[in-house]
């Protein structure tokens, strides 16, 4: 069972909040960054960060982008996180790799 949820393998780089941002919900509301950083209540170059993937999605902005596009925070997260882990994973995989998983029957 532990080796079912053992890594997160994915061959390919997950989708950045931010391309999401750019290429789906930006063209679908005719908005540009300075249009959606007013309606956000954040500056230009926060949202200029985010949507050229330079920028992380943290729960203030999952919260702001969740109640303008009608979404829920979760679904912003969520992109943030598969993105985080799966640059963590490429970045550490060799130290990953050399942890020995503990048995169940060493535990207790």
């Amino acid at each position: 069972m532990a080796e079912s949820r053992n890594m997160l393998i994915v061959s390919r780089k997950p989708t950045h909040p931010g391309e999401v941002l750019r290429e789906e919900f930006m063209p679908d509301y005719e908005l540009s960054v300075a249009q959606l950083a007013k309606r956000l209540g954040v500056s230009r170059q926060s949202v200029n960060e985010l949507v050229r993937c330079r920028r992380a999605v943290t729960s203030d902005m999952a919260l702001r982008l969740s109640r303008l596009f009608g979404t829920s925070p979760e679904y912003w997260l969520n992109l943030q996180r598969n993105t985080d882990l799966w640059e963590s994973l490429d970045l550490h995989r060799d130290d990953l790799e050399r942890i020995e998983p503990l048995a169940l029957d060493m535990v207790g």
